[in-house]
């Protein structure tokens, strides 16, 4: 099974909000999920990401993927930065 981490819109019309979701990347975006390890909202000032660094870490090391998006947002957190040091063994 191809394992993606990516966002999952659940916000209203012009109010974007977004769950960071662990899926199938075989289903459609807004499918059943596996997992959900946090959440989004680009609106707030600044703006708020939530997300549970251990279990980002655990489906990172089984191999999920983060969508583009997911990527960057896990770097700002520095999650991407620990994950790529323990992989490197440092």
């Amino acid at each position: 099974m191809a394992v993606k981490i990516r966002l999952q819109r659940v916000g209203s019309k012009k109010r974007p909000f977004y769950r960071i979701v662990v899926a199938d990347s075989r289903r459609a975006a807004t499918g059943r999920i596996i997992e959900k390890i946090g959440h989004y909202n680009p609106i707030s000032q600044p703006k708020e990401v939530t997300i549970d660094e251990d279990l980002a870490m655990k489906w990172l090391k089984d191999g999920a993927k983060p969508s583009d998006t997911v990527r960057s947002l896990f770097s700002a957190q520095g999650i991407m930065e620990k994950f790529h040091n323990e992989k490197l063994g440092k």
